[in-house]
């Protein structure tokens, strides 16, 4: 029996328009739906949450997050 090996980017390709949670170094939480991302791990979400301190603070339909802030 052998298993395929899946590269990063291979699962982060599977999981576009499914429900992620980033996390960025800040110790801020995003939430929403994984719109699509590059190489540089720059991600956009839709339907996005913000949660500071595991309080929900805004909602924002669009989100564009910096791949060098994700933790």
């Amino acid at each position: 029996m052998s298993l395929r090996k899946q590269t990063p980017s291979d699962f982060l390709k599977q999981i576009i328009g499914r429900p992620v949670v980033v996390k960025l170094n800040s110790g801020v939480d995003y939430r929403g739906v994984l719109a699509c991302l590059d190489g540089y791990m720059n991600i956009a979400l839709e339907q996005t949450e913000e949660y500071v301190n595991g309080q929900l603070k805004n909602k924002y339909g669009d989100a564009f997050i910096r791949g060098n802030n994700v933790l």
